[in-house]
């Protein structure tokens, strides 16, 4: 219960509130090519995501306690030390580590079509607001499995737990139309509103870039950073067309199971399994066809 997350939710909801208020009468326009209004909700749209949110947080929990067993294990029988929370430098490592190790796993999600799986359910809507960055994944287990560093290095479980929540608070308010562009010494050090439209977007200039959490010099460092130049297109570049929130969660899965069984050859099936989205084989009779998203 002392879970960061859990007592910013209150402010999740009133941040929520106000800016579908202030949109309330853009719900029903759209953009000349069909695209919805700048700073537009749905009223649909929103509550699938705040729903996936709500089940989410009880997913985490579940998820963080079987990772408690491991962390605890490593942290005091493998570790070579064990650091205190009462020093500056360990925060500093537990906060900086978990940030980077967030860009690593979000970068893979984008690239292996498994772990897409669990994270492409964030990307599935047209619409980029506050209700957005509820649209949480509910499968847990590869940013579980990122973490394992940390407790090795001798940071404590719950200080990994905590860096996390952090940065999940830290991510919500970068999910909105509502700002623009921030003073540039803060832009070019700290994921911004500008930067995370651009993770969004489904341009093709747009795709596969900026996956940093807090920090966005991590994206500037490894070669995925795109400045925002026009405003976005959001969403998959296959629309799911579904508020059904077991569908948006599970779809990826039932179709990577329909293209094992359909396909010949071990190589084949693993290539739909870890291979990137939207990966064919190299004799496929039509082009890629697979849903493909930026988050």
């Amino acid at each position: 219960m002392r879970d960061p997350v859990l007592f910013a939710i209150p402010f999740f909801l009133l941040l929520l509130i106000i800016e579908w208020t202030a949109a309330r009468k853009l719900e029903h326009l759209v953009s000349e090519d069909g695209t919805p209004a700048n700073g537009a909700y749905h009223a649909r749209d929103s509550w699938a995501s705040i729903s996936m949110g709500l089940v989410s947080v009880a997913t985490m929990g579940a998820w963080k306690f079987v990772a408690l067993l491991g962390y605890a294990a490593i942290f005091a029988y493998v570790a070579p030390w064990q650091l205190s929370a009462s020093q500056w430098y360990t925060w500093v490592i537990a906060i900086v580590g978990v940030d980077v190790l967030f860009y690593t796993y979000h970068r893979t999600a984008h690239r292996v079509r498994l772990i897409w799986a669990t994270h492409q359910a964030h990307h599935s809507s047209q619409y980029f607001n506050f209700a957005t960055a509820l649209r949480q994944k509910w499968n847990n287990s590869g940013e579980i499995l990122m973490w394992l560093p940390l407790p090795l290095l001798g940071v404590p479980p719950w200080m990994v737990f905590f860096s996390f929540s952090l940065s999940l608070i830290y991510q919500f308010w970068i999910h909105t139309e509502r700002i623009g562009k921030l003073w540039r010494p803060f832009e070019f050090i700290f994921n911004t509103p500008s930067h995370h439209r651009v993770h969004h977007g489904m341009d093709q200039l747009y795709l596969d870039k900026n996956y940093g959490g807090i920090l966005i010099i991590w994206d500037r460092l490894f070669g995925s950073f795109q400045a925002e130049q026009f405003r976005p297109h959001y969403g998959l570049t296959k629309p799911v067309n579904t508020f059904n929130i077991w569908k948006l969660q599970t779809r990826e899965y039932a179709a990577i199971g329909r293209d094992v069984r359909a396909a010949r050859g071990l190589r084949t099936k693993l290539g739909y399994i870890f291979g990137p989205p939207g990966w064919e084989p190299a004799n496929a009779p039509s082009p890629a066809r697979k849903a493909h998203a930026t988050s």
